[in-house]
């Protein structure tokens, strides 16, 4: 035990730090995987392909609102796409639209995929006034080469 230190309170603080280190590392472990379950990731329409999002995923999917592709059910739910001018996706939501939720604008709704690849929203973030745009989204954009600023103001 030549490795040990000689000092009996040097030894008592090398005993302390072993038996504490674990139990550290293991807190640290646990809540991280507790909080897997609460990632959220963002994608455009283009990215979220089956590969890299499975069914049943949550996750953002954010895009302009299409043209003419806002439908309201009678049931209280809305059918529309979103596009990020490369591919489109259809979104359900059912409950309350943003008040500035309109045709042409960026959103981001937050969700799974269903089987037919259909995104069942739970959460819909519109623009909360005439120059924002979800960063996210804008990002998006400017890398498709899509960025129009003098529409967005941004």
């Amino acid at each position: 035990m030549s490795w040990l230190p000689k000092s009996p309170k040097a030894r008592r603080r090398l005993w302390v730090v072993a038996a504490a280190a674990p139990v550290l590392a293991l807190a640290v472990g646990l809540s991280l995987w507790a909080m897997k379950d609460n990632v959220t990731f963002f994608y455009s329409p283009s990215e979220a392909t089956a590969e890299k999002v499975p069914v049943g995923q949550l996750i953002r999917l954010g895009g302009l609102v299409e043209a003419g592709s806002v439908v309201k059910g009678g049931d209280g739910s809305v059918r529309f796409s979103v596009t990020d001018n490369a591919a489109s996706s259809t979104i359900v939501f059912q409950g309350d639209l943003p008040d500035l939720f309109r045709e042409g604008q960026g959103i981001v709704a937050q969700g799974r995929f269903l089987p037919d690849r259909t995104f069942e929203a739970t959460q819909v973030l519109a623009k909360h006034d005439e120059t924002y745009m979800p960063r996210e989204v804008a990002d998006r954009l400017k890398e498709k080469g899509e960025w129009r600023p003098e529409a967005t103001g941004n």
